[in-house]
């Protein structure tokens, strides 16, 4: 472990468990789950014969919300609402669990489809034209509220990429929550999310519309925002999520920087804790990060873990994303602070 990090696990009390923080108020924790087809971290940008396997493996998840109370926040690709075995693991999440069904955009393999689909990586959100855009998120839409009986009303726009410019395009469809941003990254050919902050805000852009951001918390501050004035620029300014960032997600980092960065995220007056992980890295083999059975039984582990130690340390509160939009008025969330950026 990098020295600022085993530091920074140290000084917030990360590396062991610490009394309930009794006289704090309520940590409010969305845990999420972007539900989508496989082969993506291959690379592989398919816009037909897609395969869901992953979302059968939700179940396992059931403890998280059953024992430690923590409902689940599920953003669904279009892939997943036009299988029907997924649906019925969908529907089980749901009544079962609590969880919240939720919207998430593949716009490379939402209809209507391109007729020749480019190889490689699909073009950026922004570069599509807008009516093509409108009518694949209103295609996910539709399926949603095919599935849910009612409107989804929370959304992640796939691969992170959303520029503030399309804000509008959410709240005019009748979304009420966007967890699109992700703090302390520059995405290559895409947004600049560096200087969003990690608690949530309201978007001049988009009445009504709440963003929920990434937990990502910047080791250093200063250091953040002088490497974004720097080198915002080069093509490795992304690089500062690989060694000047904690955070609480649990395939991007170990369990004590998890537990680091909610410290972190307390101590300098953070409200709401928003994590998240991938459906595909449920499956053994789907995911680089888990190759194997063992490292997916590991994976739930570690997660069951954290949020038990959440619930203690930071007198945690599972909400859903709904959930949380349900609370921003009595939480006063500021609007949009000053930075530079597409957020």
């Amino acid at each position: 472990m990098p020295i600022a990090l085993r530091a920074a696990c140290a000084y917030c009390g990360g590396m062991k468990d610490s009394p309930t923080q009794t006289d704090a108020p309520p940590l409010l924790v969305v845990v999420s789950l972007d539900v989508e087809e496989e082969g993506l971290f291959s690379g592989r940008y398919a816009s037909t014969d897609c395969t869901v396997r992953n979302v059968a493996l939700l179940r396992r998840l059931a403890p998280i919300s059953r024992e430690l109370d923590f409902p689940l926040t599920l953003f669904c690709a279009h892939t997943v609402f036009a299988s029907a075995e997924a649906c019925g693991h969908l529907a089980w999440m749901r009544d079962h669990c609590g969880a919240e069904i939720a919207a998430h955009l593949h716009h490379w393999s939402t209809p209507p489809l391109s007729p020749q689909p480019a190889a490689g990586a699909p073009p950026r959100t922004h570069l599509l034209p807008r009516d093509l855009l409108r009518r694949r998120l209103r295609t996910l839409l539709d399926a949603g509220r095919d599935f849910q009986s009612a409107p989804l009303t929370s959304f992640r726009m796939g691969r992170w990429d959303l520029k503030s410019a399309l804000l509008p395009l959410l709240a005019e469809e009748g979304l009420t929550l966007d967890s699109s941003v992700c703090p302390l990254r520059i995405f290559s050919g895409g947004p600049d999310h560096f200087l969003a902050p990690s608690d949530p805000y309201w978007p001049a852009e988009a009445p009504g519309l709440l963003e929920a951001p990434l937990t990502q918390i910047p080791l250093w501050p200063g250091l953040a925002r002088l490497w974004h004035r720097a080198f915002r620029q080069k093509s490795w300014a992304d690089s500062f999520h690989c060694w000047g960032v904690a955070s609480p997600n649990p395939v991007w980092h170990s369990a004590p920087v998890m537990r680091a960065a909610a410290c972190l995220h307390r101590l300098r007056g953070g409200r709401v804790l928003n994590l998240f992980w991938h459906s595909s890295e449920l499956l053994p083999g789907a995911s680089p990060n888990v190759p194997d059975q063992q490292s997916a039984d590991a994976l739930l582990r570690k997660i069951h873990a954290f949020l038990a130690w959440l619930r203690v340390r930071h007198n945690a509160r599972g909400v859903t994303a709904a959930g949380l939009r349900a609370l921003a008025p009595a939480h006063n969330f500021g609007p949009r602070p000053q930075g530079n950026g597409d957020w």
